[in-house]
């Protein structure tokens, strides 16, 4: 396998006496879809802001020289008191043939001229990942990408995300609940829980039912399989 385009190894991070992050490894290669998922409080975010550096955690963290990364955030509410069209937002980010052509990519031209504020969830969704993929970036992370977007595009968006992998031949790093949307394209699953509880290939979905063990019977989440090499507490702490 090529060299990751970004590597963590044994990052920690606490706020007070609350450890958000324990000893978490991993690495993201090019071409390669890596799904992030645990239950809420579970750190993804804070694991994204560090390998982003937004966040300073104890631990190594490696970055290809000249990484260039693109970035879907987990929430985005424009202003309607702000009047501003998807092509002035894109504007903003990229030069305008990069960012319109980047915006025919997505499928939602004709949002274009239209105010943000007026536009759905999923052509928010769409105008975000326009922005992230205009400069193509080397390394794509999404933060809940499909929130916010009714079920019958979720597929689609996931699938949208799939084709500009392969078209820019960048590596992605993607947190998810919804996990029976995206395994079918994810090269490499990780569970978060803190530390990393978990983590297996797509190919071995639905075969291993320690994962139900620990996340509980919610059905999205009930179909991952894994490896699982320890036991946890009830608070989900690992025992020795």
């Amino acid at each position: 396998m090529t060299e990751p385009l970004i590597a963590a190894r044994h990052l920690t991070f606490a706020a007070g006496r609350l450890t958000i992050l324990n000893d978490v490894s991993l690495a993201i290669h090019p071409r390669e879809i890596v799904t992030l998922i645990g239950p809420n409080g579970s750190g993804k975010t804070t694991l994204l802001k560090a390998l982003l550096g937004l966040v300073r955690v104890k631990g190594e963290i490696s970055r290809r020289p000249g990484l260039k990364v693109g970035y879907v955030p987990q929430q985005f509410t424009p202003d309607p008191s702000l009047p501003m069209t998807a092509n002035r937002f894109l504007d903003l980010f990229a030069e305008r043939n990069a960012g319109r052509a980047a915006l025919a990519r997505v499928g939602i031209t004709e949002a274009g001229d239209r105010q943000l504020s007026a536009l759905s969830g999923g052509e928010i969704a769409r105008v975000l990942l326009a922005r992230a993929v205009a400069g193509k970036p080397d390394l794509l992370v999404l933060d809940e990408p499909l929130a916010g977007v009714d079920v019958s595009g979720e597929a689609a968006l996931y699938h949208l995300i799939a084709e500009l992998r392969d078209e820019l031949g960048c590596g992605i790093l993607l947190v998810s609940h919804d996990l029976h949307v995206v395994m079918s394209k994810a090269d490499h699953v990780i569970c978060l829980n803190h530390h990393i509880c978990c983590e297996g290939e797509a190919h071995d979905v639905a075969r291993d039912p320690a994962f139900v063990a620990l996340f509980g019977t919610r059905g999205e989440l009930a179909l991952y399989p894994h490896h699982h090499d320890h036991a946890h507490t009830l608070g989900g702490e690992p025992l020795a």
